[in-house]
């Protein structure tokens, strides 16, 4: 312009808007703020952030209000007036969308699983519990280590598993699968499922157990597609077609139908060895409130420190690791271990034997 002069003064303000949203992200939005008071009027009055945050996030349009907890309210002169009161709310959304924004470019991704919740059903349990799936390694103390569901004529029948996140607020990027392959059975039958399903929610009642696996006791912010399943003895990544704000910290894996009947009894199972989470925390920066009914919540700023996954597993992982190593050195000492004659070594895997299904 001539002069000098700003654009937005001559432009309408719907022009002005459309240009401003072009831009790749809220990040972008921050560092316009800083060219004049002008121009961070016009960003944080229209909720451009907020808007851009959306974009990325479609889960963020339940998001009932902004809360910044521990935050102190400037003093004004017109501090009591609904205009100022307004504008309070607009700043505080802009900055909270501008932090969650950069928190989810700046961070690193890790594995995000807490730990194991429930599995719809266990053909032994707690040898073959959901808690094995945690563990990277197939065999524990010479003992394999795995999740078994129970037996179905029908192989049709889905199964469910289901494992809270290391934050209420997660950023899912994929989630990474390795089936059971029977290393003590003829011909090393692999129990893979035919196609596998990604759910993220919350739990509706906190006050109530999450130990059951219905449906109803979730309440479910995003479905993603069908992903195929190879009956492979590898870990397979699942990698979602955008990254997924998981509000609530909740995720279950959905596997459909089963491929392999099991020669002792007919019947068909889905066994898993080991399940990751691959993604980003926004907590100790950001938390939740679920309000009733469950389809809103409040986002609550904790603090503006950027977030960083643990250095090791949780607490809670890591007593259940060793809870499950301790219980296998107990049985070999006192000889209910069954030896076990393998019939081959299984191979180190590296990352670059992994096999990738997008969903494009």
């Amino acid at each position: 312009m001539k002069n000098g002069e700003d654009f937005l003064n001559f432009l309408p303000c719907d022009l002005s808007i459309k240009i401003l949203t072009a831009l790749e992200g809220p990040s972008d939005l921050v560092r316009i703020t800083a060219v004049s008071r002008n121009w961070r009027h016009f960003v944080i009055r229209h909720g451009l952030c907020k808007h851009l945050s959306l974009q990325m996030f479609p889960q963020l349009s339940r998001v009932d209000r902004v809360n910044e907890l521990g935050g102190s309210t400037k003093g004004h002169a017109g501090a009591g007036s609904s205009n100022f009161m307004e504008w309070e709310a607009l700043e505080r959304e802009h900055r909270a969308y501008a932090f969650l924004a950069r928190c989810c470019l700046s961070t690193t991704a890790g594995d995000c699983i807490s730990e194991a919740i429930i599995a719809s059903s266990t053909d032994n349990y707690p040898e073959e519990s959901i808690c094995n799936t945690l563990e990277p390694r197939d065999r524990v103390a010479r003992t394999a280590s795995y999740w078994s569901s129970k037996g179905q004529k029908n192989p049709a029948v889905p199964e469910t598993l289901t494992y809270r996140l290391i934050a209420d607020l997660c950023v899912v990027t994929e989630i990474k699968i390795r089936p059971f392959q029977a290393y003590f059975q003829f011909g090393y039958p692999i129990y893979s499922a035919k196609s596998v399903r990604f759910r993220m929610g919350h739990i509706k009642d906190a006050d109530e157990s999450c130990q059951d696996s219905g449906t109803d006791r979730f309440a479910w912010t995003y479905t993603s597609q069908e992903f195929e399943m190879a009956q492979e003895n590898r870990l397979q990544t699942f990698k979602l077609p955008e990254p997924i704000l998981c509000i609530g910290g909740i995720l279950q894996i959905e596997l459909l139908s089963r491929v392999q009947r099991q020669e002792i009894d007919g019947l068909f199972y889905i066994c898993v060895s080991h399940v990751k989470v691959v993604g980003r925390p926004l907590s100790p920066a950001f938390g939740i409130q679920i309000l009733e009914p469950p389809e809103k919540f409040v986002l609550e700023v904790q603090s503006y420190s950027l977030p960083t996954l643990p250095e090791q597993m949780s607490s809670i992982t890591s007593l259940q690791m060793r809870v499950r190593d301790l219980e296998q050195i107990l049985n070999l000492l006192q000889g209910n271990e069954v030896e076990v004659e393998y019939g081959y070594e299984w191979e180190v895997e590296s990352d670059e034997d992994e096999e990738e299904f997008d969903m494009e």
